[in-house]
């Protein structure tokens, strides 16, 4: 089993929680990153996993992914295969799971408003995300429950401008999901 080994300036992501930082301090196996936000925070090394930047020409000469491709000089040959029209080109939509053991690892032990204000601020996320790069829509998986995650999602979404938002496709998620359409500016 190789150790994973960080180094200052590394680009790392959280396992199981959304949150993206540079690496700060490396102590034995704990690692020092400040986030996206500017908050300092200590993880084990077993909790990290680096982000590579693609565009760093000595990583991928020094990839280990790499694999010599040898070449085929006669082109394969084409098969036909059945296409299908329809009548609407259908895109994937973004959904976000915000069931609490989706998004934290251990949430045993915490307050209901922890819970609450950790899904919150995650759909916060995802909706300022959207907003920044033009996403046209996308779902929020919340569940049934007592109905407090999605009035707090009503809530939060009505303060928005350029905002609409319904309950989403009944057959696909039955009562527990709100899609959230951004209306774009034309420019």
């Amino acid at each position: 089993m190789t150790t994973k080994k960080f180094n200052i300036g590394d680009i790392v992501s959280v396992l199981d929680e959304a949150i993206d930082g540079v690496v700060v301090a490396v102590k034995n196996n704990e690692v020092t990153i400040e986030t996206t936000d500017k908050f300092v925070m200590t993880y084990f090394v077993n909790e990290l996993v680096k982000i590579n930047n693609s565009s760093d020409l000595n990583y991928i000469i020094r990839s280990e992914t790499l694999v010599n491709k040898s070449i085929d000089i006669q082109p394969q040959k084409k098969q036909n295969l059945p296409t299908f029209k329809s009548d609407k080109i259908e895109k994937g939509v973004p959904e976000f799971d915000l069931h609490i053991e989706k998004l934290v690892k251990n949430y045993k032990g915490m307050s209901n408003f922890d819970i609450l204000t950790i899904q919150t601020d995650t759909a916060k996320r995802h909706i300022e995300f959207s907003l920044k790069n033009r996403i046209p829509k996308i779902v929020f998986i919340h569940g049934v429950g007592e109905g407090v995650l999605k009035a707090e999602l009503d809530f939060m979404l009505k303060r928005y401008d350029g905002i609409s938002f319904q309950d989403a496709n009944y057959q696909k998620y039955g009562l527990g999901a709100t899609e959230v359409y951004f209306k774009q500016n034309v420019k």
